[in-house]
């Protein structure tokens, strides 16, 4: 375990300026260059004494700041007995302001203050002993040594705080940023996923019927027409498969070589649901599945287009799992109403038969589902604010009447949207 206590090894720096102040104090000495003369003790030599101790200071001024002030404070005072150095004193005016700078917040408020008094307390005494008026020479001088590095160190701490502030503003900013994009990288993956399952599973599901039409009737005729079938839906699903890596690429890498190829195709509408019904009923034709679109929309505005997208894959997948599971009858794809559009799909229930994805009680569904496409209708449905019901419900009276499984949507297409009401029955 690793102690939380800074080191006692002095800086590098600090090294050099003790190192640089012992020279020069003794060079002074050397020359006689001295501040005062006719101190108690007369002996120059003296003198260096108490610029060793502020040397020694001097190696502690970054790991031990109030400590090194406090040393130097005692040889400073000390240094008055004798003839005095400049060096003594310069190094002094350094651990005043580093004392400010690397000390604690308490100690950057106190110091200054403290030597603001020093220096109004040292003018008056001096003043009033000497009644001279050029005692206020000695206040300057005492403010210059300590009031002075103070407050500079107040200035630089002050700065180094407002940069640290924005540097961590900034970091901040930049891991907001970070979030913001994975957030949308997820987003966008998961409208992919979306993307990739409402467009190909319609043509894997035919697929799947088909093959296994084609396993299990022993028809030369009927086994080509469900040959043909797959080969339709492969093709389709692969055409539908490259767009949709040509979106994903032109995400990524909007300089590809291949721009053209990677360019992404208009997003479908409902001008589509025709063809769409057509290719359903097409492929559902060998399950005795019959497949009809009623559009009783009226004239209108031109829908937005998210709403359009919307709707055409609540469609696409209710065709997609009414291929899967349902019984052999009708499905009728509605359409109706501009403000809110209303979309419905029903399709035939048999007796205990599911067609949410989930395990059922009744016949194995045609071909394996996940689940997920009701899950996708029901976001689909929420992101636009509208309602959304999926479940069985009586189909009426008359001949072959039953169960059906009714899938509903009420898409806004106006600024004004509701809560989103979401509702499926098990």
């Amino acid at each position: 375990m690793t102690s939380s206590r800074p080191s006692l090894r002095p800086h590098r720096d600090d090294v050099l300026l003790a190192v640089l102040g012992l020279l020069g104090g003794v060079a002074l000495w050397a020359l006689g260059l001295h501040t005062q003369g006719g101190r108690p003790f007369h002996d120059s030599r003296l003198t260096l004494v108490p610029l060793a101790v502020m040397c020694g200071a001097e190696l502690l001024r970054r790991s031990r700041p109030m400590t090194a002030l406090g040393i130097a404070l005692v040889a400073v005072v000390a240094d008055q007995f004798t003839w005095g150095t400049l060096a003594t004193v310069l190094m002094f005016t350094d651990l005043m302001y580093a004392g400010v700078l690397y000390g604690t917040a308490t100690a950057a408020r106190w110091i200054p203050r403290a030597s603001a008094a020093l220096t109004v307390a040292s003018t008056i005494v001096v003043l009033a002993v000497f009644q001279d008026r050029a005692a206020i020479l000695i206040g300057v001088a005492v403010g210059l040594i300590t009031l002075g590095p103070a407050t500079t160190g107040v200035a630089v701490r002050s700065h180094r705080q407002a940069a640290d502030a924005a540097r961590l503003r900034a970091q901040q900013t930049a891991l907001l940023a970070e979030l913001d994009r994975r957030e949308a990288v997820g987003a966008e993956r998961a409208r992919m996923a979306r993307e990739l399952h409402d467009m190909v599973a319609n043509h894997l599901s035919a697929i799947a019927i088909h093959a296994t039409a084609a396993q299990s009737i022993d028809d030369r005729t009927a086994s080509r027409e469900a040959l043909s079938v797959i080969r339709e839906n492969s093709v389709q699903g692969l055409a539908e498969m490259r767009r949709l890596i040509g979106l994903l690429r032109a995400a990524s890498d909007a300089d590809a070589a291949d721009g053209a190829e990677a360019a992404p195709a208009a997003a479908p509408t409902l001008a589509g649901l025709a063809a769409l019904v057509e290719q359903a009923r097409v492929n559902g034709a060998a399950s005795g599945l019959d497949f009809a679109l009623d559009d009783a929309r009226g004239p209108g505005a031109p829908l937005p287009a998210p709403v359009e997208l919307a709707a055409y894959r609540i469609v696409q997948e209710s065709l997609t799992n009414a291929l899967k599971h349902a019984a052999p009858g009708e499905v009728r794809v509605a359409l109706a109403g501009l403000e809110p559009l209303t979309v419905a799909v029903t399709s035939p229930l048999g007796e205990g038969r599911q067609q949410d994805g989930r395990p059922g009680a009744g016949p194995v569904p045609r071909a394996p589902g996940s689940g997920a496409g009701l899950i996708g209708m029901e976001e689909r449905v929420a992101l636009l604010g509208g309602s959304f019901t999926a479940g069985p419900e009586d189909a009426g009276a008359g001949p072959g009447a039953g169960k059906r499984w009714a899938v509903r949507a009420g898409l806004p297409t106006g600024e004004d949207t509701t809560a989103p009401q979401r509702r499926i029955h098990g």
